[in-house]
């Protein structure tokens, strides 16, 4: 039995501003690494497929945000910590990012989300960042 496709929803280009945040605050990485090996750790636990979801920009394939969002769908105890824990990382973030950089990461995502987004457009985003994280 096949598992229908989900749409791929993102708010927020995660990827952009963790780069730039490792960028300008190597310590982050002290915050954000464990956070994000227990994630793929739960996600392993319950079984999430990222190939669930309809991606429309190549570059957003196995991003760690659609990790979050089945997470949220499948575990409580992801969504218990989720609850206490991403208000810390929102704020140490948004203290090293700009309200520019953050708003263009949430217009990215919105018109990455739709598929609206050009080769030229994803790989100048993309241009110099580390992937994978």
């Amino acid at each position: 039995m096949n598992t229908p496709l989900k749409n791929a929803v993102c708010g927020n280009c995660t990827l952009k501003l963790v780069n730039i945040a490792y960028r300008r605050a190597p310590w982050f990485r002290l915050l954000r690494e464990p956070l994000k090996a227990g994630m793929r750790f739960l996600a392993r636990a319950h079984h999430v497929n990222t190939g669930e979801y309809i991606v429309r920009t190549p570059a957003c394939y196995d991003c760690i945000r659609f990790y979050k969002v089945a997470l949220k769908e499948k575990s409580a105890t992801f969504r218990w910590l989720h609850r206490w824990v991403n208000p810390v990382f929102d704020h140490f973030l948004e203290n090293i990012v700009t309200k520019d950089e953050l708003s263009q990461s949430k217009l990215y995502a919105q018109a990455a989300t739709k598929g609206g987004v050009s080769e030229n457009e994803m790989n100048n985003w993309m241009r110099g960042m580390k992937t994978g994280l």
